[in-house]
Order: structure tokens, then C-alpha cells, then sequence
């Protein structure tokens, strides 16, 4: 077996881990919403309070490209593996 099998193997068998680390940065975005709305609104409840503040739910955007990745590979697992069942089931269909 190959190393992008091999990966692709463990992969598959850590997606429930992958699904949380993308619904824990999805939760982190309702903050981030809640700021960019106050930002555009200019209401200055939450954004521009504290330049500090301000840099992390900014830097939230960042993390969005872990969630974008993690879903395409997620994507691709499951396509390869719906893939080789449709082989398989092909495959015994042809050997009866």
C-alpha cells in the first residue's frame, strides 16, 4: 500500500474528529458575525472597543481556510469510498 493510501485509509478513520474541528469553528464564526454586523452598522457595541478584541474576531476569517480543506477532504473520502463499493458490488455482479 502506498503513503496517499495509507494516509487516505487513516484519514477516513478520523473524519468523526475532522466533523468536530469544523463544527467548533463554526461556532467560533457567530462571534465574528455578531462583530463584522456591528462593524458594518458602526454602532460600536462590540467592534472597536479594543484593538485586541478587534484582531482576533478579525482573525477569525483565518481559520475558515482549516474548515474549507477539512470539508473538501472530506468530500474526496467519502466519493473514493462510495466509489469502491459501486466497484465491488459491480465486481460480484460480473462474477455471478
Amino acid at each position: 500500500m502506498n503513503a496517499w493510501n495509507k494516509f487516505w485509509k487513516w484519514y477516513e478513520n478520523k473524519i468523526l474528529g475532522s466533523v468536530i474541528v469544523i463544527a467548533i469553528i463554526q461556532f467560533i464564526q457567530i462571534p465574528h458575525m455578531v462583530w463584522n454586523a456591528d462593524m458594518m452598522l458602526e454602532a460600536g457595541m462590540v467592534s472597536r472597543v479594543h484593538p485586541v478584541i478587534d484582531w482576533f474576531l478579525y482573525g477569525v476569517d483565518l481559520i475558515e481556510i482549516v474548515s474549507i480543506i477539512n470539508v473538501g477532504m472530506i468530500m474526496f473520502s467519502l466519493i473514493k469510498k462510495r466509489k469502491l463499493q459501486k466497484q465491488k458490488v459491480a465486481e460480484e455482479l460480473a462474477q455471478n
